[in-house]
């Protein structure tokens, strides 16, 4: 079997908003040769009525990795990066991460690569809401000077967060900055919110070299991130506008779309960036 006929099992971890885009980018066809095989939840009863074809619905890790994923899709936030990340590869399972911000614990970052290497694995990053990592990533051979990252959404997108105790949400009118540090400092503090610093950093100078500012924007309706570099390489300045999901405004519907396409590579005879 060539490489670009093997199907890549895919098991998945969360189905919240994003981990219910990337099953239907999986079964309909945009990830390549993947295909789902399971998916592990907290408490399965909740799902009884969701039915995806050859795809094992479970609460239960030893069900979960019996399905024999060759790639583990984390979409269920920091916590399950913390619990799964070492198990996933220690099962011989490459761990895709999308709640990459779990890494500004520099202790779990060190571990969970100590336990790829081991293992023989890897883990996998997908650019998700943010755009030119690979750009960055070869610009680090460098050196590079400096990396910066300006993060701005809309109010919606902050409800139920630390902006709340910075900013009344309710009043807001103009843009105001709410967080302005590292990295490490931004991922700690917006775990949901701020992954794309972690990854950006990972890809970089790592987090604290990796400048952050955050703010609350009510006059924009899409999640904003833009990117600054400067190094031996040149320059160079990227500003991406995220469609935020319906169903939680702190997800963009390209986070599904960049797992797909990580998953595609793992396949595809034509791999770029």
């Amino acid at each position: 079997m060539t490489n670009s006929e093997k199907t890549t099992r895919v098991g998945l971890i969360g189905y919240g908003t994003a981990g219910k885009d990337v099953a239907e980018a999986i079964i309909g066809g945009q990830a390549g040769n993947s295909r789902l095989v399971a998916v592990l939840v907290r408490d399965v009863a909740k799902y009884a009525d969701v039915a995806l074809e050859g795809c094992h619905f479970t609460d239960s890790e030893e069900a979960f990795f019996a399905c024999t994923p060759d790639v583990v899709v984390e979409t269920a936030g920091h916590a399950a990066v913390v619990r799964y990340a070492e198990t996933s590869l220690a099962h011989g399972c490459d761990f895709m991460v999308v709640s990459v911000g779990a890494f500004c614990d520099q202790a779990l970052h060190d571990r969970v690569m100590e336990s790829a290497s081991r293992h023989g694995r890897r883990v996998l990053v997908p650019s998700a809401a943010i755009a030119g990592l690979d750009r960055i990533a070869a610009a680090a051979q460098g050196p590079l000077e400096r990396v910066t990252l300006t993060t701005r959404k809309p109010v919606k997108a902050w409800r139920g967060t630390f902006a709340e105790e910075v900013v009344d949400l309710d009043t807001v009118t103009q843009p105001t900055v709410i967080f302005e540090g590292n990295a490490r400092e931004s991922s700690r503090v917006f775990p949901e919110s701020v992954n794309v610093s972690a990854a950006l950093s990972l890809a970089g100078v790592g987090f604290e070299a990796t400048e952050v500012r955050v703010l609350v924007d009510p006059t924009i309706d899409k999640n904003v991130h833009e990117v600054s570099a400067k190094g031996l390489f040149g320059e160079v300045r990227i500003e991406v506008q995220n469609t935020p999901s319906p169903n939680n405004p702190k997800t963009g519907y390209i986070v599904a779309m960049s797992v797909a396409r990580a998953l595609r590579n793992l396949s595809s005879p034509l791999v770029i960036g």
